[in-house]
Order: structure tokens, then C-alpha cells, then sequence
């Protein structure tokens, strides 16, 4: 049964959000890939299709017969985060909340019509209170956005393809929408941590979670500050070889690298649109009916433009360069890819006014303006 109580709430005093819309807390790279997966060709075929035949009400009996089911009576302390996640987000029915033996840490929220939260053991004995808070926040914020529908089919549609691995070209379209719900999932992953961030409101938590999930209960032996200069670089380093090798590295999974998703967090967290949110000042759901479709549109093309030109990743300083109309791509692009050695066998040293040229993946005096 759904419980729908949000009494006895623990007691430390945070934030609540009262009719908070997902809007509030949504990457906007997260929206745009949704909006790309939706228009992808035949995904609305599939959608239509799976809603009426995933077998959801078998899931709900798995779980129920084979793992164990969070309540008042069992895994209390989870049971206590969940109604207080849910309390704080506005999140009118708490959703069923199952602990699944798996010693991988791992936690998600699926379900067609009402979604359900799964944690595996793995997770539950690597975090602590305050890190296991902000993961509940997380689940619960993929409820409220509505992702455990798009997730409920990603699943399905990977175990799918496996099966039909051996038919020719039966594998084919289907790994097109697999594809396309990944790189959706990766996006909605990052406003997830933002939801857990919202719910546990404690960001060092937030980053000691992540850091668990990429090196063990080994907090001694780790540092922050350190594993946020980790993901500077990994964004900066290498020439455009190691920038395709980052997007063939990620192609297969569902999850974002988890340096990357710690330095996206901590980047909000310092905004103001966060601090906004913790005031009171946010998007409210009675509102969605009425929310742009094109300002959404323009605020995630407005976050591409900014994520290009603050981008320290050769391939996203190439494509810059490109759409401030630098000269000379062709030299551009030799040298990236060779780590300026096209410069050093007799590429041009000087800018395109004749006078030195800076540093590799820099220009003249002329093409410093339009860069910027």
C-alpha cells in the first residue's frame, strides 16, 4: 500500500519546498535530451507500444516476494528519510521503497504508473545517514520529474536487445532508442543529484556519497578537494583523440562518471539559482501548465552555448573556435589531434595579422575578441 503520511517526520530542521516543480531543480541538458529522445523516429511507436505490455504488475511482485520492504518495521531509518525526502520535496504519495540483496551499490526508481525505489545492500552498508539521505533525495526526485517511466523502459529495452542480439538488424533500431534513453538518463542523472542535494541540504554529504560510490568506504584515504581536481582533468586534458575516446567511453553507460556528476553538483550548489530555491523562490507545480515550451528551449540552448565556451575539452574549444569564425581549421584540427605537432613541422607560428602566435589553441590579437 502507498503511504501517503508524512507524520513523524524526523526531527532535524531543513528546508521544505511546498508544490516545488521538477522545473526548479531540472538540468537543462536534462529537458533538451528528453525533448531529443521524444522526437527520435519510432520512440513514440515503442512508448505506446511497452506502456500497455511491460509487465509491471509482475515487478511489483518480485520485489515484494524477494527483497525487503522498507517500513516502520524494517530498514526504519531508511523508512524515516524516505517520508522525510518525500515531506520536504511535496511529494504527495510516498512511493514503495524495497532494499535488494546486491553487494553493488546501486539504487533506482522505476515503475509505468506509480514508481517504486530499489537500494541494494551494497549501498545501504557504504553510506552513512546524511549520505544515504541525499541518494533517497535523489529516487524521490526522479519520482517527482516523472523519469521512472523513461527508466522502466530503458531496462526493458536492454534486456531486449540482448535477446534479440542474434537476429540480423533486430538489434539495430532497437539500440538506437537504447542509445538515445541513455544519453537521456546520463542528463537526468545530473538533476537527480540536485533533487538529493535539495532533500539531505548538506553539500559535503552529497560529494562523500559520490566519492564512496567511485572508491569504497575508504573516506580516510580520500579527499574532496582532490577528487573534484580529478574531474578538472579529466574535462581539460588530452588533445581531440582523448575527447572522442571520453564520448566512446560513456556510450555504454547509464550513469555519468562520477567525477563528473560531483563537480556538476558542486558547480550549482554555489549558484544563484540554488540559493534562490533555498529562499523560497522557485517554480511551483500549479504553474507548469502555464511554463514556456521556447524559454525552455532557449535556457537549454543558452546552457549549450555557455557549456562550449567555458569548456575546457579540446573538442569543445575546436567547436568554439569554429562558431566564433576562427581561421586556419584545418591547422586547427591537425594540430589538435597531434598535440600541436603540425605547428612544429612548419604549421604557421604567427597570427593572422603577421604577428607571434600564442601558445597552441590560441590566436593572434585579432581572433581574441571574437573568442570571447
Amino acid at each position: 500500500m502507498t503511504d501517503t503520511s508524512h507524520e513523524n517526520v524526523p526531527s532535524r530542521a531543513r528546508r521544505r519546498f511546498p508544490g516545488i516543480s521538477s522545473r526548479a531543480y531540472e538540468h537543462p541538458a536534462d529537458r533538451s535530451a528528453l525533448v531529443a529522445l521524444r522526437r527520435l523516429t519510432g520512440f513514440d511507436t515503442v512508448f505506446k507500444a511497452l506502456s500497455g505490455l511491460l509487465p509491471e504488475r509482475s515487478l511489483r511482485l518480485l520485489f515484494l516476494s524477494d527483497s525487503v520492504r522498507v517500513s516502520e518495521a524494517q530498514f526504519a531509518h531508511l523508512h524515516d528519510m524516505l517520508r522525510d525526502a518525500c515531506y520536504i520535496l511535496d511529494l504527495e504519495k510516498v512511493p514503495p521503497m524495497y532494499v535488494k540483496q546486491d553487494p553493488q551499490p546501486n539504487a533506482m526508481c522505476i515503475g509505468m504508473d506509480e514508481p517504486i525505489i530499489v537500494v541494494t545492500t551494497g549501498l545501504v552498508e557504504l553510506l552513512d545517514e546524511e549520505e544515504m539521505r541525499a541518494v533517497v533525495g535523489h529516487e524521490v526526485g526522479h519520482a517527482l520529474s516523472g523519469h521512472s517511466v523513461y527508466r522502466t523502459i530503458l531496462l526493458f529495452l536492454t534486456n531486449l536487445a540482448v535477446k534479440v542480439a542474434w537476429i540480423p538488424l533486430g538489434n539495430v533500431a532497437i539500440m538506437a532508442i537504447v542509445t538515445a534513453l541513455r544519453e537521456w538518463f546520463r542528463k537526468s542523472e545530473l538533476s537527480a543529484d540536485r533533487a538529493g542535494l535539495l532533500v539531505g541540504q548538506d553539500i559535503q554529504a552529497s560529494m562523500r556519497g559520490l566519492m564512496k560510490i567511485a572508491g569504497g568506504n575508504h573516506l580516510h584515504e580520500m579527499n574532496v578537494d582532490a577528487f573534484l581536481a580529478q574531474a578538472d582533468e579529466y574535462e581539460k586534458g588530452g588533445d581531440l583523440r582523448d575527447s572522442v575516446l571520453k564520448i566512446l567511453n560513456v556510450l555504454p553507460r547509464s550513469h555519468p562518471f562520477t567525477t563528473v556528476r560531483a563537480a556538476e553538483l558542486k558547480k550549482w550548489s554555489e549558484t544563484r539559482d540554488f540559493q534562490r530555491i533555498m529562499d523560497g523562490h522557485y517554480p511551483r507545480r500549479d504553474e507548469d501548465k502555464d511554463a514556456s515550451v521556447s524559454d525552455s528551449f532557449r535556457e537549454s540552448a543558452s546552457h549549450y552555448a555557455d557549456t562550449v565556451r567555458t569548456s575546457k575539452d579540446p573538442l569543445m574549444k575546436l567547436v568554439g573556435d569554429i562558431a566564433g569564425g576562427a581561421g586556419d581549421l584545418g591547422g586547427k584540427l591537425r594540430d589538435k589531434f597531434t598535440g600541436g605537432a603540425g605547428a612544429a613541422r612548419g604549421g604557421s607560428a604567427t597570427g593572422s595579422d603577421g604577428t607571434p602566435g600564442g601558445p597552441e589553441g590560441t590566436e593572434g590579437p585579432e581572433e581574441g575578441p571574437r573568442k570571447a
